[in-house]
């Protein structure tokens, strides 16, 4: 979706003034929102206050006639024209699931593979109005991100060739891009620009166009993707970011919370290799691994991003990026928080930064499934408990006008609004 160098300058101060003036920024607050009450349906405990509805779950018959498949995974919120929240959602589902997404031959990235994603369109007074398929034969789609121009970046977290796993016909391991205008599934172009390798998110730059790209591999590294044209990402660079000085460098133990870490960043010239090896690539030339890189977010200038099982006990750390005043200009990073502590956070994965200026974590861990509030001094807090069952909390984000947060619950498949007066 390529733009001028006009409608890049347009979007780009327009998205960059809704991350940094909601008005619900700067209030003074005790940290959290208090104990989390026992849902009498047993489906989502949360604080007093807050309330949720259960907008789409596993089954339900869409418009276009085709079921909802499970393994509900990232999503993100985008308004359109009416007033409406429209929602597109990842199905992380494999060739072998027991459950798809379907569409014509034509309108398949891969014919024999099951994963993409849903639209959902959402009223102002939290209603479903309609949900459809948008995307269609893909692998795993896991994590992903919004861009600033109104699309959804689908993520595979999956790297299967047709050489290395017999139930693919085409190689995996792409980003996908799908408008929040598609009313229809979309022709799949994968974007082979931004590598081939286990995609979980991305975020992008809204001043430079600039996309940061998570890897979930326990010895994965963190990427930018730096279009030849802002808005267009089928053509570009991408590299891998290393900590100056320190070539190689394993995150996973022994780093220190708060220390600023300058950084620059390396070039990968083999970015749609036969094999998964992008990662090999970068550290060959010295780039730093992370122990599972999955959630990221953009607020105020600042990325934060997920380390799903980092820590010197391997329960999550969330990082820090600052980039630097130019691309030359390498930026700085550090770690903002690794409790080390099971019952504070457990593996960590999908965020978002929420409108009153606390990150939301959704874990995925072994135990109960919770939403964690972080501070901006790193205090933790629950936000929200999955009362239905062990399954995963994923796709958190924010209405437009921030008064409502959607979140799924990964099997066998809900998408939920949640809202009160204390949100906004």
């Amino acid at each position: 979706m390529p733009l001028s160098r006009r409608q890049f300058l347009y979007w780009s101060a327009g998205f960059a003034g809704t991350v940094l003036t909601h008005p619900l920024q700067g209030c003074s607050r005790s940290i959290g929102f208090g104990a989390l009450q026992p849902d009498p349906n047993r489906i989502l405990d949360l604080p007093v206050g807050f309330r949720y509805r259960v907008l789409s779950q596993f089954g339900d018959r869409m418009q276009d006639n085709a079921l909802v498949p499970s393994g509900h995974d990232g999503m993100a919120a985008f308004a359109d024209r009416r007033g409406n929240t429209v929602l597109i959602r990842n199905h992380e589902l494999t060739p072998d699931s027991g459950t798809e997404l379907s569409a014509g031959a034509e309108q398949r990235y891969d014919p024999t593979c099951k994963g993409g994603t849903t639209t959902l369109v959402v009223s102002p007074d939290r209603q479903l109005l309609s949900q459809y398929t948008s995307l269609v034969g893909t692998v795993r789609n896991c994590g992903g991100g919004a861009t600033p121009w109104g699309s959804w970046i689908s993520s595979e977290e999956d790297t299967s060739t047709p050489t290395s796993n017999s139930l693919v016909s085409k190689p995996h391991g792409y980003n996908f891009e799908v408008p929040s205008t598609a009313t229809a599934p979309v022709k799949p172009e994968p974007l082979v620009a931004m590598g081939r390798f286990r995609h979980e998110a991305i975020a992008i730059d809204p001043h430079t166009g600039i996309v940061y790209q998570t890897e979930d591999q326990g010895d994965g590294l963190f990427y930018r993707f730096i279009p030849q044209q802002p808005g267009d990402l089928r053509s570009g660079v991408l590299e891998a970011l290393k900590i100056r000085d320190q070539p190689q460098l394993n995150t996973a133990k022994g780093m220190v919370v708060g220390r600023s870490l300058p950084v620059e960043w390396v070039r990968i010239e083999d970015v749609d290799p036969t094999d998964d090896t992008v990662r090999v690539e970068g550290f060959a030339k010295g780039a730093t691994q992370f122990s599972r890189g999955e959630g990221i977010c953009y607020s105020n200038g600042t990325f934060y991003f997920v380390c799903t099982n980092g820590g010197n006990q391997p329960y999550g750390q969330v990082w820090r990026y600052q980039p630097g005043n130019s691309i030359e200009a390498g930026g700085t990073l550090e770690l903002f928080i690794q409790p080390d502590n099971q019952a504070a956070i457990d593996l960590p994965d999908n965020l978002i930064m929420a409108p009153w200026g606390d990150l939301l974590l959704c874990e995925d861990g072994e135990g109960e499934q919770r939403v964690i509030g972080v501070t901006p001094q790193g205090d933790l807090y629950p936000f929200a408990r999955n009362a239905l069952n062990g399954a995963e909390f994923a796709g958190v984000c924010f209405s437009p006008d921030g008064s409502t947060m959607f979140l799924n619950i990964y099997n066998p498949g809900l998408t939920l609004a949640v809202w009160g007066d204390r949100m906004g």
